[in-house]
């Protein structure tokens, strides 16, 4: 069995990356941060997830966007 370890996202979910960001930085960052509709134009996180799910780019932008995040706060 192979271990996570150096994985920054295992055993995060998809709803738990956008829950942070939003209560973190907000719907205004994220719709800077990637431009999609879901963000910028009356958001709420259950249309985000739908669109996250079926937009590979879009959620490999997110994850990217909450490592990130999670990198500074870490490196603090």
């Amino acid at each position: 069995m192979t271990t996570q370890k150096n994985n920054p996202l295992h055993g995060i979910t998809l709803e738990q990356m956008l829950n942070y960001l939003v209560e973190s930085k907000g719907w205004e960052f994220l719709g800077k941060e990637i431009k999609i509709n879901c963000f910028n134009n009356n958001p709420s996180i259950k249309s985000s997830l739908t669109f996250l799910r079926k937009t590979p780019w879009a959620r490999a932008k997110l994850e990217g966007l909450y490592v990130l995040v999670q990198s500074k706060i870490k490196n603090k």
